[in-house]
């Protein structure tokens, strides 16, 4: 095992929870996605989708814009470049500590 168990201990906390994950993944392989689609996608309530965007949206990991359709509100997500750069050190810290177990 050439693993430094405190490698593990790095994993972004934010990006590694489940839900979050899904969010985030799900924004990295589109430009940005309404509040209805990620519901749709992550089958998260509307109350805990809210929770978990607002968390991602206070460590600036993504941007989020409030806007109408017509007369409907509309809320759209996107990742952040630090989301983004985020996202793609978490991978490489799983990556590293894949190969190395």
């Amino acid at each position: 095992m050439n693993l430094d168990p405190r490698k593990v201990a790095e994993v972004d906390r934010l990006i590694h929870e489940p839900a979050r994950l899904m969010i985030i993944t799900i924004l990295s392989a589109v430009k940005s996605a309404d509040f209805l689609f990620l519901q749709r996608e992550t089958g998260l309530t509307k109350g805990n989708l809210s929770s978990h965007l607002s968390k991602l949206e206070a460590a600036g990991y993504i941007k989020i814009q409030k806007t109408y359709r017509g007369k409907i509100p509309l809320t759209v997500c996107s990742l952040s470049n630090t989301g983004r750069k985020a996202f793609q050190e978490y991978r490489d810290q799983l990556k590293y500590i894949v190969e190395n177990t």
